[in-house]
């Protein structure tokens, strides 16, 4: 499956993670299937694309974006704990994105938590029923961000007003048509910066775009603000994860299974166990946070 045309535009990085790399789906383990399935369908404006058993498949045209696994038995989302901050969901332009505002507005507006132009982008955040945070954003040109010093990108929280993003782009007969929504980035609990960025940047292989002291990082492959963001705010000193409810496991795409290959070698050098199916990678960072990465061309 192919990135979406208006996807931002990728170029070669120093980062040994492939320029393509994106992300893919976020898992999230509820207690409340159908729920949470009627949350993310009215008012987030995700599409069931498959529901059967104890997992719904939520998403935009044929791209899966989250995806919804019942666990009942597991006990509630440490908000202080290594794990899920936000998953970002990316619009393609303004009216796009206010008509998901419109949505959350009416359908969870007590679950609204804040806004923000972030220089690069503009977003809303929100909770959802179960605690899980999620943003919804739209990214300004590229050739408008801000850059330095050297090769970072500037990032800021300037203030949003919501009811004036709507009065400005909201439009009731916006027709959606098409796949003009994706997971854009994923912002992650950590115990501290340090660790994250080895594993992250040394590891993985992301570059490094934007950093707040020693409570937050931000990291991309070619060029993008971030394709996951990494803080300390409710989690400093966090230890391993326990099984709980909140986030099942992060994926990412990069473009071939050779780039999925190359990753397993960077794993086995630094010792970081692994399983390889063939096709994607899992594996775990530092605070039991699980990762899959899988090729693009077999998805």
């Amino acid at each position: 499956m192919q990135a979406p045309t208006w996807a931002p535009e990728t170029v070669p990085t120093p980062g040994a993670a492939a320029a393509e790399t994106r992300m893919d789906t976020v898992e999230l383990l509820v207690h409340d299937l159908d729920a949470m399935t009627a949350f993310y369908h009215d008012a987030v404006t995700l599409d069931v694309l498959d529901q059967s058993g104890d997992t719904a498949t939520m998403g935009r045209g044929a791209r899966p974006m989250v995806v919804l696994k019942q666990e009942k038995h597991l006990p509630g989302r440490d908000r202080y704990g290594a794990g899920l901050f936000h998953t970002a969901i990316v619009f393609e332009d303004q009216t796009r994105l206010a008509a998901a505002l419109a949505s959350m507005a009416e359908n969870a507006g007590k679950l609204y938590q804040g806004a923000a132009d972030h220089l690069v982008s503009e977003a809303f955040y929100f909770a959802d029923p179960e605690g899980n945070g999620i943003e919804l954003y739209r990214d300004k040109p590229r050739s408008q961000w801000p850059t330095g010093p050297g090769t970072l990108i500037r990032m800021a929280s300037n203030p949003l007003s919501p009811r004036e993003y709507l009065t400005q782009w909201y439009s009731p007969d916006l027709s959606e048509g098409g796949t003009t929504a994706a997971i854009g980035h994923v912002h992650l609990q950590v115990g501290d910066i340090p660790t994250a960025e080895h594993f992250y940047t040394d590891i993985l292989g992301l570059d490094t775009t934007f950093a707040m002291g020693s409570s937050a990082l931000f990291v991309s492959a070619g060029g993008y603000h971030h394709h996951l963001g990494l803080n300390t705010w409710n989690s400093a000193g966090a230890g391993p994860r326990a099984a709980t409810l909140g986030l099942g496991d992060v994926r990412m795409l990069t473009p071939t299974r050779a780039d999925v290959e190359a990753l397993a070698e960077r794993l086995r050098h630094f010792q970081v166990a692994f399983t390889d199916d063939g096709r994607a990678l899992r594996f775990e960072d530092p605070w039991k946070t699980q990762l899959t990465v899988s090729p693009e061309e077999a998805s």
